[in-house]
Formats: structure tokens, sequence, C-alpha cells
């Protein structure tokens, strides 16, 4: 394999997902300056409203606001298809990266469940907190019932929650088998509450776009914040329904996943193809003769 593969390209994608930092260039470092300066500069102005904002209210709409002029610093061009449904909702949505939450964020104002991982990424953990993020620790199968007590937390607080239902991140092209775990908050439903799939669109670029296992947060953050140009993410809502008339978790997954499937189908104009990488965190082996462990 060559040593230095051109940075915005195909060519990328076996690099980080197998975990190797890629050289972002001149050009990229400068973008990673000029983007994290101004995300430090709209943090100057929001981070105080917020906050005096929440010793009177709740229900700041200064983390909407943040994660919205994010995306577009970050470079995203967001176009939305259908309507979102503004409070007592669970959104769930297909998953691609951690740039789900600001783009989601932005538009909904939604609390999330995401990985732990994170947490640990400076601002941009600080982002995630900033709607009260539920962080899960895929290897804490004994925290379950304390992630769904802060998960209704959370619900009480913002009036809805995205969950991403299949447990980690895919390449924009796959659709994993989803988690029921964290819908135990949906079993029984709250009173009043729908939800509402979405499909997270990133175009030609998704598989780039993509956080892939093996690379861990910061050098993935300082690929996508080194990219050059803008890109198209397009976010379907797609129709909401009444999970009491569905009949437990297992079948409101299976609802879910069946939607988002479809729309993402459609969206492609192919089919969706295996997930080539094997995830051990959440037990999916990839097809024999698909499986890339190594690069």
């Amino acid at each position: 394999m060559p040593q230095h593969p051109p940075f915005d390209s195909n060519e990328a994608i076996a690099y980080h997902a197998a975990g190797t930092p890629l050289p972002v260039g001149l050009a990229g470092e400068f973008r990673i300056w000029a983007r994290s300066i101004a995300l430090a500069l709209v943090m100057v102005v929001v981070v105080p409203l917020h906050y005096l904002f929440r010793l009177v209210k709740y229900g700041s709409p200064f983390p909407k606001l943040f994660l919205r002029a994010a995306t577009w610093i970050i470079g995203a061009r967001v176009r939305v298809h259908g309507v979102p449904l503004r409070r007592d909702v669970f959104f769930m949505p297909n998953h691609v990266s951690w740039f789900d939450i600001p783009v989601l964020g932005g538009l909904t104002g939604s609390a999330f469940v995401s990985r732990a991982e994170i947490a640990d990424m400076f601002m941009l953990g600080w982002m995630a907190r900033l709607n009260r993020t539920v962080f899960v620790k895929r290897e804490a199968k004994l925290n379950i019932a304390s992630q769904i007590n802060e998960l209704r937390e959370a619900l009480a607080d913002t009036w809805s929650v995205v969950i991403f239902p299949e447990g980690t991140v895919t390449d924009g092209h796959s659709l994993l088998p989803f988690k029921t775990s964290m819908l135990s908050v949906l079993d029984p439903p709250p009173p009043g509450m729908l939800v509402q799939p979405v499909v997270i669109d990133y175009g030609a670029i998704a598989e780039w776009q993509a956080w892939m296992d093996r690379e861990t947060g910061i050098p993935n953050a300082r690929r996508l914040f080194a990219r050059a140009g803008t890109f198209p993410v397009h976010v379907h809502f797609l129709d909401p329904f009444d999970p009491h008339d569905v009949g437990g978790r297992k079948a409101i997954a299976a609802k879910v996943r069946g939607m988002i499937e479809e729309k993402l189908v459609a969206t492609l104009g192919k089919p969706l193809r295996p997930f080539r990488y094997d995830l051990p965190m959440v037990g999916y082996v990839a097809p024999k003769g698909e499986a890339k462990a190594e690069v």
C-alpha cells in the first residue's frame, strides 16, 4: 500500500476503516484550524446565552442553533425531506458518522443516545452534551437499566430523543441488524409518544464520511474538518407511527428497519450491500468473502 494516499479519495477509505490516520497535508491543517477557530467563536457567543437562558427557562434554543452553525462550518449543506415532529417523538435513523449528531440536533433539538467515545472528543463531546446525549458503552451491558433511566430524563427535558438502533456506524450503503436493548424505554411506550424513522444520506461521499469502527474519534474528526469544499446531506423524515399499534420493541425495530431500508434503497438507486467489516462489539460478522478486518 502506498505511504501517502490521496487524502480526499476512495483510496482513503481502506485507511480509515483500518484505523490508520491519514495525512491531511498543509491545506488540510489550515482548514482544521480555520474551522476550529470558527466553531470557537460561535461558542463564545452561544454558550453564555445558553446558560443565561437556562437560568430562567428550560428548552434553550441555543444548542440547536449552535449545532446548525457547526454543520455549516464543517461543510455540510443539509437538505430536509419530509416533516420532523416537534415533540413527543423517538427519531430512529440509520447511523453513518458522529456527524449525524450535529446534523439531526441542528434540525430537531433532540437528545441523543450515542457511543461513549464521543464524550471524550473535547469540542465534539461538548456539542453532544448540549442536547442531553446519553453516552452508551457498548460493552457495559449491565448498565442498560441506568442508561434507560438517563434516556427517560433526557426525554422529559427535550421532548424528543434520537436513538441509533444499529448500535454503531456503517458506511451509508449498508444497514445492520437493529439492537433492541435501548428500545426498552418503549416497552411499554410512554403515553402519546410516536416513533419517526429517519434516513440520513451523504450521497457519493457516504463511505468516505463514515466513522469506521477501528478509526478513533480524533483522527476521524480531523479528517472531516480537513475536507475541502462543501457536501450535501439529505435527511428524510419518514411517516411517524404510534408504537402502541405495533406490539413490543422487537416489532417496533423491525418496522423501523423496513421503512429505512426501503427509503435508503430508493435514495441510493440500488440494493443495500452487506457491511464489509467485522464489528465484534455489536456481534456482527461480515459475510465470508466480504470481511476486511485488516488493510
